[in-house]
């Protein structure tokens, strides 16, 4: 009930007139629906008589057309006003989503599995729009047609207005329990199955290559139809019971119809009502049962709904509350001193430190490579000097500041060039300029040319106005990669990092775009974290880290000439 006084209940008192217009006409429109079978019954039996005049019929005939237009005209209004007020609460959600994400880009990957989100943002969010229109706007609108049903019989007997109380609460209270009860446990076995489905799907995307090359093909594949599978017999499973349910109400419904035609016979032989009224009574029966029947479907999607509201909490209980305000707490200035001193970063839920007793410092200007293999806390360096974490124990300043003082100003100090900068689907001249969005047409000509892009890009038809694509697919991935660097140099930080921006070219593209990247940024504080060692002899420092420690620390030709484990990379790395 917590999460639906977090997420559901704030939104039905903020569009609280949409929510209640939405409830009046989808009434209106099963009463309209249920006068329109009432006054048709009493008019066929009315007809039947063969009254003398056609106007003795007159009125029922009018009122015929008037319940079924208006029927229709409700049923419009009733969708209008839920569809408006639905779409405005999932925009809101939407928006809150992204602000809780937004903050967490820089360590996203850290903290998320890609699929989760995908999940979260294709299907959870998706999911909760049912909860106005599936659910609170059918069992509102049901549960105020059986009081005004029940209310309107006793006004002939009450004794059996009671009686179809009592038969129609199967209906509307017996059966929804029944499904929730039996449904729970598949819906929330199908919702983490759904999960797992996005996980694989986001696994294959982005690490079909891998799969490949390590020859796990087939056992992937194996399991991706083993889990499809598993969410197809439950979904089937869940289908079966809804339409043996449907069975099960319809012959309840018939039951009541006979209750009611025997009920209404009588009252007709004792002179209660008129003969006419007998069709009337029992088919009106059929259109109320009917809108009642969606209450169980209704509140049988209660526990997805909790699945998807515990997806969305454990989100945003991942922003810690000092992560909420972003205001720079530090000044930006154009040169930045960084002092890491006896630093430790431990991940949550890990017995081993990611880093151990880092203690580094750059003067504004220096070069500094570093190398090691994957999981040796490289990555982890990179995210405590954009302050995307904290230390564990120790301090790192920039300028006098920790990282996380700059809030978002962190990136007026750091610029990142990593291994797949994004660029839009627009012009070269606007993805270069969101590095500063006041630049001029000059200032974006002189990057371009310091990038060495200048002669290619004023080859084209239509030189800096010339479309990138989505992704930047139109261009190679070196000349993506300029064109990063380029947006970079428009940004004019002190200090940039490189973050494997080489991972993927050939050897000579790889040396051209080292030597213009080195060549552009100079005077500017270089970090450039690598496994290649193209270039590295520009480099002042070169650290080299394993298990969280640093186990080499020295120039290019200190280590090559003093260290035997570095000349054989060297060496090695000639050789590719």
């Amino acid at each position: 009930m917590k999460l639906y006084q977090q997420y559901i209940f704030p939104y039905l008192k903020q569009y609280q007139k949409s929510i209640w217009l939405t409830i009046l006409f989808g009434f209106l429109t099963v009463v309209g629906a249920s006068m329109l079978t009432f006054t048709s019954g009493y008019l066929i039996s009315r007809a039947a008589e063969r009254p003398e005049n056609i106007l003795m019929i007159y009125v029922p005939v009018v009122l015929v057309r008037t319940f079924g237009i208006s029927r229709s005209v409700t049923h419009y209004f009733e969708r209008l006003a839920g569809h408006n007020a639905v779409l405005k609460i999932l925009s809101q959600m939407r928006v809150k989503l992204y602000s809780i994400i937004e903050p967490q880009a820089l360590f996203i990957r850290s903290r998320f599995q890609t699929g989760d989100l995908l999940g979260t943002l294709a299907d959870d969010i998706e999911h909760l729009q049912d909860v106005y229109i599936r659910t609170i706007f059918p069992t509102l609108v049901g549960l105020c047609l059986y009081v005004a049903a029940i209310i309107s019989l006793s006004v002939f007997d009450v004794f059996f207005a009671l009686w179809i109380a009592l038969c129609l609460g199967v209906i509307v209270f017996l059966y929804p329990l029944i499904s929730l009860f039996l449904l729970k446990k598949r819906q929330i076995h199908q919702k983490q199955t759904r999960a797992k489905l996005y996980q694989t799907l986001t696994d294959t995307v982005f690490g079909l290559g891998d799969w490949i090359i390590s020859g796990q093909k087939e056992r992937f594949i194996t399991q991706f139809i083993q889990d499809s599978k598993e969410n197809n017999d439950i979904d089937k499973s869940i289908r079966y019971w809804n339409q043996t349910r449907a069975f099960q109400l319809q012959i309840i419904t018939g039951i009541i119809l006979i209750f009611m035609g025997i009920w209404s016979g009588n009252e007709a032989q004792a002179g209660a009502i008129a003969p006419t009224y007998i069709a009337a009574f029992t088919l009106v029966t059929i259109p109320i049962a009917e809108s009642l029947i969606p209450i169980s479907h209704a509140i049988e999607r209660i526990p997805t709904y909790s699945e998807s509201l515990k997806r969305i909490q454990a989100i945003e209980n991942y922003v810690p509350e000092q992560e909420q305000q972003q205001k720079s707490e530090a000044v930006v200035s154009n040169s930045a001193q960084i002092e890491f001193k006896d630093v430790y970063y431990r991940y949550e839920q890990q017995s081993k430190d990611a880093l151990q007793k880092i203690s580094i410092s750059i003067p504004q200007g220096k070069r500094i490579a570093i190398l090691g293999k994957s999981g040796a806390g490289k990555s982890t360096l990179i995210q405590l000097l954009l302050g995307a974490l904290s230390p564990t124990i120790g301090t790192i300043d920039i300028s006098g500041y920790a990282p996380k003082q700059y809030g978002d100003d962190i990136f007026e100090m750091v610029s990142v060039l990593n291994q797949k900068p994004y660029l839009f689907a627009t012009s070269i001249k606007n993805n270069i300029r969101l590095g500063n969005q006041t630049a001029t047409n000059k200032e974006i000509e002189q990057v371009i040319e310091q990038v060495q892009l200048d002669e290619y890009i004023h080859s084209l038809p239509r030189g800096i106005h010339t479309q990138m694509e989505e992704s930047g697919q139109r261009f190679s991935g070196g000349e993506r990669q300029r064109i990063a660097l380029a947006r970079i140099l428009l940004k004019n930080t002190p200090v940039v990092i490189l973050d494997e921006p080489t991972v993927g070219l050939d050897p000579q593209t790889e040396r051209q775009l080292v030597d213009t990247i080195l060549t552009a940024l100079e005077g500017k504080t270089i970090i450039w974290v690598t496994h290649h060692l193209i270039g590295i002899e520009k480099m002042d420092q070169v650290l080299f880290f394993d298990n969280g420690n640093i186990t080499m620390n020295g120039s290019h030709q200190e280590l090559l000439q003093n260290n035997e484990h570095y000349q054989q990379l060297y060496e090695l790395d000639k050789g590719l």
